[in-house]
């Protein structure tokens, strides 16, 4: 039997939801790097690998020019990912 792993960033950080993280986002062609905060973390079955996904929710800080048109949720993958602060929200306290 397996044991369930943690999600880490690029830098080999734990991810769990209430953290700040900095990840990369397109617009059309290119790239931005936007903050937001995990609002859920999962793992999804792709191409028979196990992805680990999370959940996030931009803060509207980003770089680029050009303004995100809404601040929905979206799901992302932890690749291109960086935790920031930890526990921004303060959901593992509670």
């Amino acid at each position: 039997m397996g044991k369930r792993g943690v999600v880490t960033d690029y830098g080999s950080e734990e991810l769990y939801p209430g953290d700040l993280i900095a990840y990369a986002a397109r617009q059309g062609n290119r790239v931005r790097l936007a903050d937001g905060i995990i609002r859920r973390v999962t793992t999804r079955l792709v191409d028979g690998r196990l992805r680990p996904m999370l959940l996030v929710q931009p803060t509207g800080i980003e770089s680029g020019f050009v303004k995100r048109r809404s601040l929905r949720k979206e799901w992302i993958t932890t690749e291109h990912t960086r935790l920031l602060i930890p526990d921004v929200t303060g959901e593992r306290n509670a």
